[in-house]
């Protein structure tokens, strides 16, 4: 599957710079790439789609156990299609179903689109039938790293405008939003 996350990640990057011209460009960042594939393979596994999976675990919840110092904003588009065994999977076709799904989203487009995201990690995963994608983006917001990360807080936004307005307040959870967290470095006492 690596060849389809490759050409996702190439479609991402060609469709966010055709939008904004200005939009910063995504880096691979292996870190986010593991998480990504790691969640896909657990939806494969498990037979589901969703930001949360049946035990809990999010995106962030794993990236911020695997690294203490992330801060900023953790953006995650998800997809499935399914496909005929026999016919297997064509990569270009099946990159370009999973990337105009998002765009066809107003809220994964936003999330997809946001100029901000620097990086990005791609994972996709295959069941019998079934490729799950997950997508994530991600940007430090110019945080600084929490003195704690004990008391680093995840509130789940909307957008990713509302997490960066000078006075945005979480929205509550959305079942049909994309996930989007953000970490801050909490009370710094």
């Amino acid at each position: 599957m690596v060849a389809l996350e490759q050409r996702i990640f190439e479609i991402v990057q060609d469709e966010r710079h055709k939008d904004n011209p200005d939009a910063r460009p995504l880096a691979l960042d292996s870190e986010l790439v593991g998480i990504a594939r790691e969640r896909s393979a657990d939806m494969a596994e498990n037979n589901y789609m969703a930001h949360t999976s049946p035990e809990g675990v999010t995106s962030a919840s794993l990236i911020m156990d695997q690294d203490h110092d992330f801060q900023g904003l953790l953006g995650e588009n998800l997809a499935a299609q399914t496909f005929s065994p026999a016919s297997g999977v064509n990569v270009d076709t099946f990159a370009h179903r999973f990337v105009e799904t998002w765009l066809n989203s107003p809220q994964h487009k936003n999330n997809l689109l946001y100029i901000a995201y620097d990086r990005t990690g791609v994972g996709a995963a295959v069941s019998e039938d079934t490729v799950y994608v997950t997508l994530l983006l991600a940007t430090d917001l110019g945080l600084s790293h929490a003195r704690d990360p004990t008391k680093r807080q995840v509130t789940e936004w909307k957008s990713p405008q509302s997490a960066t307005a000078p006075t945005a307040t979480p929205p509550p959870a959305a079942t049909d939003a994309p996930g989007l967290r953000g970490t801050s470095p909490g009370d710094p006492q």
